[in-house]
């Protein structure tokens, strides 16, 4: 055991009293007060009267029992720091708070707290440095607080919790200060927020969140809920918009000035709550100033920024996209009324309205720009534009479809002599009708009349330009894949190959140019891809049957498999005519139109009944005929009676008296056929609805109705059968014995192999 007398044991009020109190402690405290009461910096201890203070205390720690210190050491460590801020801090903070009463209490109670923790801060950072030993070896063998934390424990138990209340409503009412645009000290909230952070030892739970973050949020929805109040009365919705968008950006810079990021979340969360979420429906269905009008004003700037605002909460986007979509279907069903009255006016229905498909063009083009632009090309707004687009186009008036004008409106930009359109022009009124099209539910619809169309253009050298018809149908391909266009793209390869054939043909035509007297030609087409068109036996005159036979005879041997069928209502001829003068006219006209010109050739008048007899045509077929060439726009032949009616009574001779400026003339003749087979459409969904029904019931062998009903809609990509026409379909495959009904379950179906 150590001697006592031994003058290296140093005794414990000996060390404490003469040396660390006295040397350090004291002057420690008279430093920080005097530098608190100057308000400048004083100089901190020498390296030697530091070393020779930390000496001390090691000397007092490492002695042997019963002369080691460490616990007495330790326990005097945190009196020291409680009399210090007990007897000298608290006292001056009661001070500020008892006396401030003014508009600047808060700065003034927060200034002091402010100095008052730095001055804690600085004496737990020195009796840290004196104390050290007992740092590394006593506190971590006895498992004890760090002498760090338990300097911070201290001041949070004789401090911070007697203050706290006063200290978080002078900093909230600082930032209401800075909400109403006064001028404040970030800093020093800055430095009061560090101080809230510090108190929870290491989390944020502890002091920050419930002594701060809490109370600013409760503070802050009181706050905006005020604001909100007085905003909705008198603010129209785009200036309230731009009010809330200011808050929440002053906010966000509010919690990256002083406040911690953990909060940003949080405090924003509220400020969307109360002056975005609970009034949104308000803003924007407001009278005057809603969603509809932006829409209808075309303020962009204020549609981004409420798309911007609303996108924030969640399920904040469905109301606008409702109203949006709400608000499209009405500007398109407004075009849709227009035609209406134009119908109920007087016009005449027919199957070309460019004003009614532009109109519909130019809207879709707008309020596609609206969604991308303004919503940033949200899903949400793409399927209002859809869904609208959907109830537009699929709402007919008048006789002729939507499928069928869309299609006619494709039909005049491709064809010659129709609208007057660049290249590049033209490729985008096809892409923006491509765009309508894909919002057809009848998509097979407008293909058989796009087909029948299509055919005609070609037939009939009225189509502008091949690669213009080759970039719609990759358009349609693109938009409805192989399927869908197969058939189109079989009718234009007929034309390739068949370009090939006709040289070939043309050249021994040359060499027969004897026997043959007329410039014959002749397209193939092969039936799978062509519309069905009727196809009247009709008496050919003499040399016209001398050519089909030559040709007939070239094919056979070419292509001794296949059948030639002649379709006389879809060929051309070009007509020399003289009509009682010099004067020689080119009649250009339909094979039928040039077949019966041929029986004027030996004048004279013949009537209907002659007509029927020497042609051999059915009277629905001759009537047509007729009325082009003596009631149209160019009378080669003459009727009587006349009138602008085909009757079987009626007589025709040529028009001697006939006479025109042009040389070239063409005289039209109404098609034989329809625009579309609206049977043959309908026999085609019933093959495509069975077809459904076999494949999926084959994959999956046995299927409740309502389950089975709702997979052969999802497959049918080109049209929406009804499902009671499903129903028809499963009925009839089970006559047939595709199917049975399940034994078990009259709801159910079983897939017979």
């Amino acid at each position: 055991m150590a001697n006592p007398s031994n003058p290296r044991i140093i005794g414990l009020e000996q060390g404490w009293n003469d040396e660390i109190k006295k040397k350090a402690i004291d002057m420690l405290e008279e430093m920080l007060d005097n530098g608190l009461k100057s308000g400048k910096k004083t100089s901190m201890f020498a390296p030697r009267q530091y070393v020779e203070i930390y000496t001390t205390c090691y000397d007092m720690c490492t002695q042997r029992s019963p002369y080691n210190w460490s616990m007495q050491l330790y326990q005097r460590h945190g009196e020291t720091i409680e009399n210090y801020l007990v007897n000298s801090i608290l006292p001056a903070l009661r001070e500020k708070i008892s006396s401030g009463d003014g508009s600047d209490s808060s700065s003034i109670l927060l200034t002091e707290l402010n100095l008052r923790w730095k001055n804690h801060q600085l004496m737990n950072k020195w009796l840290k440095k004196f104390f050290t030993y007992l740092d590394r070896y006593y506190v971590k063998h006895h498992s004890l607080p760090t002498l760090e934390q338990a300097g911070l424990r201290i001041f949070k138990v004789e401090v911070y919790d007697k203050i706290k209340t006063h200290s978080t409503n002078a900093i909230l009412a600082m930032i209401n200060e800075e909400r109403e645009n006064g001028i404040i000290d970030k800093t020093l909230l800055k430095s009061n927020v560090e101080l809230y952070e510090a108190m929870g030892m290491g989390s944020l739970e502890g002091a920050y969140t419930a002594d701060l973050e809490t109370p600013l949020l409760e503070n802050t929805r009181e706050y905006y809920a005020k604001k909100r109040e007085e905003w909705i009365v008198t603010d129209s919705t785009p200036e309230y918009l731009i009010k809330a968008e200011t808050a929440l950006n002053a906010e966000r810079v509010r919690v990256s000035d002083y406040l911690n990021l953990a909060s940003e979340q949080k405090l924003l969360r509220v400020c969307e709550e109360e002056i975005l979420e609970k009034v949104e429906m308000v803003l924007l269905e407001k009278e005057n100033s809603g969603c509809k009008v932006l829409l209808a004003n075309d303020k962009s700037e204020d549609l981004r920024r409420m798309f911007s605002l609303f996108s924030r909460l969640e399920n904040g986007l469905q109301p606008m996209a409702c109203i949006v979509q709400a608000f499209i279907s009405s500007m398109g069903n407004e075009c849709i009324n227009k035609r209406q009255a134009r119908l109920e006016g007087g016009e005449k229905d027919r199957n070309d309205d460019p004003k009614f498909v532009k109109s519909l063009l130019a809207l879709h083009e707008k309020y596609l720009g609206v969604v991308k632009a303004d919503f940033s090309g949200h899903s949400l707004f793409q399927k209002a534009l859809k869904d609208a687009f959907v109830e537009v186009l699929n709402k007919n008036v008048g006789t002729y479809t939507n499928a069928e004008l869309l299609s006619t409106f494709c039909d005049r930009v491709l064809k010659s002599g129709g609208e007057k359109l660049s290249e590049n022009e033209k490729e985008e009124s096809l892409e923006k009708v491509v765009q309508l099209f894909s919002y057809l539910t009848d998509k097979d619809l407008f293909a058989d009349i796009y087909r029948n169309q299509l055919a005609k253009r070609i037939l009939n050298q009225r189509s502008a330009s091949d690669d213009s018809e080759k970039m719609m149908i990759a358009k349609l391909k693109m938009q409805c894949g192989t399927q869908f266009t197969s058939k189109m793209e079989g009718m234009l390869g007929d034309l390739a190959v068949g370009g090939d054939q006709r040289s070939e043909f043309d050249s021994r035509m040359r060499q027969h140019h004897g026997s043959i007297k007329l410039d014959f030609s002749v397209q193939v087409l092969t039936t799978g891809f062509w519309p069905t068109y009727k196809s009247p036996d009709v008496s050919l005159p003499p040399e016209m049957h001398r050519c089909m036979d030559f040709f007939k005879q070239w094919h056979d041997d070419k292509h001794a498999k296949r059948k030639l069928t002649w379709m006389f209502s879809l060929g051309n001829a070009s007509v020399r005519a003289s009509f009682g003068s010099k004067k020689q006219y080119d009649l250009q006209v339909s094979t039928l139109q040039a077949i019966a010109l041929s029986e004027f050739n030996v004048g004279g008048c013949l009537s209907f009944e002659d007509l029927e007899q020497k042609l051999k045509l059915e009277e629905n077929i001759l009537k047509p005929l007729m009325h082009s060439l003596s009631c149209g726009k160019y009378k080669v032949i003459v009727k009587s009676p006349s009138s602008s009616k085909i009757n079987r009574t009626d007589t025709f001779k040529a028009n001697p008296k006939f006479s025109s400026n042009m040389r070239k003339i063409r005289i039209p003749m109404a098609s034989l056929d329809s625009s579309h087979n609206t049977r043959r459409v309908e026999e085609d969904r019933t093959i495509a609805i069975e077809a459904a029904i076999v494949r999926i019931m084959k994959a999956r062998k046995t299927l409740a109705h309502p389950q089975l009903i709702a997979e052969v809609l999802s497959q049918l990509a080109f049209f929406k059968p009804n499902p009671r026409i499903i129903k028809r379909r499963i009925e009839a495959l089970i006559d047939r014995e595709y199917l049975e009904r399940n034994a078990e379950s009259n709801n159910t179906y079983n897939y017979l192999a």
